[in-house]
């Protein structure tokens, strides 16, 4: 049997990557200084990066599965590893479909201001709720 060490090296891709996914980023701080320490660490995982991007660029969020499969990692246990550190710091929710589709993973608005800051580019607009049909059409006019 093989000892928990050699294990973690085998899974491991490099020296820091096997700490950083042995210790994990759970809460998200209230001091400005640890939070920009947390979003470095952040910015230096490329799976939380990548997830981040895949959630901001789907529209009604993702599945595990489909979370899965875009990042192509074949590796299910890294998805859970990343769905959870981005959870456990409020980045994303996760909403269940009680009529039997799949749970989403969808970016809250803390993950999206984190992802701005990680990837340094501006602030994503959320996409607004649109008014009602009936609120939108204008009101019939009578002929004069």
């Amino acid at each position: 049997m093989a000892s928990t060490a050699s294990v973690s090296e085998a899974l491991s891709i490099d020296g820091g990557q096997t700490r950083l996914m042995n210790t994990g980023l759970w809460v998200w701080p209230s001091d400005a200084a640890a939070q920009q320490k947390v979003l470095l660490m952040i910015a230096a995982s490329p799976q939380l990066v990548q997830a981040m991007t895949f959630l901001m660029k789907s529209k009604g969020g993702l599945s595990n599965s489909e979370l899965d499969d875009l990042t192509s990692d074949s590796s299910n246990w890294v998805t859970l590893w990343t769905v959870r550190q981005l959870t456990a710091l409020g980045f994303i929710d996760f909403t269940v479909d009680f009529f039997g589709g799949p749970a989403r993973y969808n970016l809250t608005d803390l993950g999206r201001t984190a992802f701005a800051v990680v990837t340094h580019q501006p602030l994503p607009q959320k996409p607004a709720d649109k008014p009602p049909a009936a609120q939108t059409s204008a009101a019939p006019t009578k002929p004069a």
